[in-house]
C-alpha cells in the first residue's frame, strides 16, 4: 500500500515537472525570446535563490507594420521551482506553490524573426503582490511610446 502511494506521489510529481515546460514550449518563437529575456534578468539579482521558469501568458501583442517588422508585447506570469538558480536542465524542476508569482511584461522590436537592439527592449518584472494598477498603465504607455517614435501603430486595449 505504501508502496502504491509512493509511485503516485512520484508519478504526479513527473506530471507537474512536464507541465512546467509545457506552457513554455507551447509558445511561438518570438514569445520565447522575451521570456527568455526576462527570466535572465531576473536570474541576475542577487536576490534570487531559485530558478523560475513561465507559467502562463496574460496578454500578447504582435504589431506587424510591414518590412518583416514586429513590435511585440507580452505580459505574462514567471513562477518559483524547487531548482535553485542557475539550474541548466530545467526539465525535472517542479513550481514551488509558497512563492509570489512574478507578473512580466516586455516589449521589443524584431526584424526577421530577430529582437533588435533599437529600440532597446523593455522589461518589466514585479512580484504580484506589488503590481499596480498605475504600473499596468507605465507598462503599456513605455510600449505604445517605443512604438510610436518608430512610426507603428499604438497596442491595442492590452488590460
Amino acid at each position: 500500500m505504501a508502496a502504491a502511494l509512493l509511485w503516485l506521489l512520484a508519478a504526479g510529481t513527473l506530471l507537474v515537472s512536464a507541465r512546467a515546460n509545457e506552457a513554455y514550449d507551447l509558445l511561438h518563437e518570438t514569445y520565447k525570446k522575451g521570456v527568455d529575456l526576462a527570466v535572465g534578468q531576473l536570474n541576475s539579482h542577487v536576490g534570487i535563490n531559485h530558478h523560475f521558469l513561465f507559467f502562463k501568458s496574460l496578454s500578447k501583442s504582435d504589431i506587424q507594420p510591414g518590412f518583416d517588422v514586429a513590435y511585440i508585447y507580452h505580459n505574462f506570469v514567471l513562477k518559483a521551482t524547487k531548482c535553485s538558480k542557475g539550474t541548466v536542465d530545467t526539465s525535472n524542476c517542479p513550481f514551488r506553490n509558497n512563492r509570489p508569482l512574478i507578473d512580466c511584461a516586455v516589449c521589443y522590436k524584431t526584424y526577421n524573426g530577430v529582437m533588435e537592439a533599437a529600440p532597446k527592449p523593455y522589461i518589466h518584472c514585479i512580484h504580484r503582490p506589488a503590481l499596480t494598477e498605475v504600473m499596468k498603465t507605465a507598462r503599456i504607455n513605455h510600449c505604445n511610446d517605443m512604438r510610436y517614435h518608430s512610426g507603428a501603430p499604438t497596442l491595442p486595449n492590452c488590460h
